[in-house]
């Protein structure tokens, strides 16, 4: 049952005699939790003769405002503008993995490597395990040693897929909270040495310096982030390999997958990241998983982009920390987090305002348990952009307004276009919230969908 303030907003909103333009809002932002209000105009002159052709403005929008989608990946905050950024990653990652886009499908017969790069274990935590289809021990030890803080480092439970206590330390005490967090702070750079010594490896493999493989051969990339439970990233990756012009260009015969390969495993090893004013020095965990990337085998690019494309949308809510930034000055104790959690942002907020760490910046990623980096990123050349995806979204969007007389066609060439917006809110009231449900229900429920 609503609560007696929706159900008024409810009712305002329905007998307001521009509800039918506040429903069109509603629909153009797809179902947007929390949509932008912008308040302004746009004003189209001729350049020749300076004459005004055309003028929108927002004077005459319910509420004075346009209502614009807030765009956000996060599918917690919005999962409707999480979902479209969910299919346009998925479109950018299947580009480079079998075309299209800009694309050509020759990349199809490029090597290509589906790697994820694991954290490196900062103490002992529960977990699922298991082999064959059946679920194994936890932490079965038979001569389980007692940790100094009186914890027998054990388990012999089965967890469930939903067990709260899954990422939980066996024993608080001796967890490494602050090599976590430092760990995810670095872990960008670590990334970025690791594909420095990726393209210096696999030049030695192939018996040519960098520079002479570079005029040879190219190595390109699509990563992701993914939180594990326990509150450490680790990394998902597409690594292909493309001749000298990247997609556009074959590699030569002799740049295989299982060249590819070795030198992943190599730079894996050999490349650290110090946090020197503590004196730490931290590596990519020992798992790690390296499988080709087939069009008909075992791994798909059909399941490589939707497994990559999903945890673009999500952050480290599998931990239960807090999906917005924690102030200086809130009591970390009174946070609505897991206790696990609690100490990681703990960890955050106390290492701070440590001086020589302050290009951290771990205070101002404390809910992101330390991590500042984008959770999708890709190399220059892997395949199209997100920019691209979405400026050909909006000109299709601009030609159904041409077609439908919504909006002048203009020459583009000899029309000045001159816009003024302000900023003036976001969000929907509680009776907006469910009017715009209904109004976007069958939406969001084709948009649970693959994005093929």
């Amino acid at each position: 049952m609503h609560h007696p303030h929706a159900i008024a907003g409810i009712i305002s909103r329905l007998h307001d005699p521009n509800y039918d333009r506040w429903a069109c809002q509603i629909k153009r932002t797809g179902g947007c939790r929390q949509p932008i209000h912008l308040r302004g105009k746009v004003e189209h002159y001729d350049q020749a003769t300076g004459q005004l052709l055309h003028r929108y403005t927002t004077r005459n929008e319910p509420d004075g405002v346009l209502r614009v989608p807030c765009k956000t990946r996060r599918a917690s905050r919005c999962p409707a503008c999480a979902e479209v950024y969910r299919a346009d990653t998925y479109q950018l990652i299947r580009a480079g993995l079998v075309g299209g886009k800009g694309v050509p499908e020759t990349v199809s017969a490029h090597p290509c490597l589906f790697v994820t790069l694991t954290a490196p274990s900062f103490g002992a935590v529960h977990v699922r395990r298991e082999k064959n289809g059946k679920v194994l021990p936890c932490h079965a030890r038979r001569d389980a040693q007692t940790c100094p803080h009186g914890h027998v480092m054990s388990c012999t439970d089965r967890h469930s897929t939903d067990d709260p206590r899954l990422g939980e330390p066996l024993c608080p005490d001796c967890y490494d909270y602050e090599g976590s967090v430092l760990f995810n702070a670095i872990s960008t750079e670590l990334w970025r040495r690791f594909t420095l010594a990726l393209r210096r490896r696999f030049a030695k493999l192939s018996g040519l310096t960098v520079k002479a493989l570079r005029e040879q051969a190219s190595i390109s990339f699509a990563k992701v982030a993914e939180y594990q439970r326990r509150g450490v990233v680790h990394f998902h990756a597409v690594i292909r390999l493309d001749g000298p012009d990247g997609p556009n260009s074959l590699p030569p015969a002799w740049a295989t997958a299982d060249a590819l390969a070795q030198a992943v495993q190599h730079a894996v090893a050999v490349v650290t990241a110090e946090v020197k004013p503590l004196g730490r020095t931290f590596r990519w965990g020992t798992q790690l998983d390296v499988r080709r990337i087939t069009m008909d085998g075992e791994l798909t690019e059909q399941a490589v982009a939707a497994y990559i494309a999903k945890y673009a949308t999500k952050a480290a809510e599998c931990v239960g920390t807090l999906d917005r930034r924690i102030q200086l000055l809130e009591n970390v104790e009174a946070l609505p987090v897991r206790e696990h959690a609690r100490q990681l942002i703990a960890a955050c907020m106390r290492l701070g305002s440590h001086p020589g760490l302050a290009d951290l910046r771990l205070t101002h990623w404390a809910h992101m348990l330390g991590f500042p980096g984008h959770f999708s990123t890709k190399s220059r050349h892997y395949s199209t952009t997100l920019g691209a995806l979405r400026a050909a979204r909006e000109e299709h969007m601009r030609a159904e307004e041409v077609t439908t007389g919504r909006l002048p066609l203009f020459d583009e060439d000899t029309v000045l276009v001159i816009a003024h917006w302000q900023y003036v809110g976001r969000g929907l009231s509680a009776g907006e919230q469910v009017l715009a449900a209904a109004i976007t229900g069958a939406h969001r429920s084709s948009a649970d969908g693959d994005p093929r």
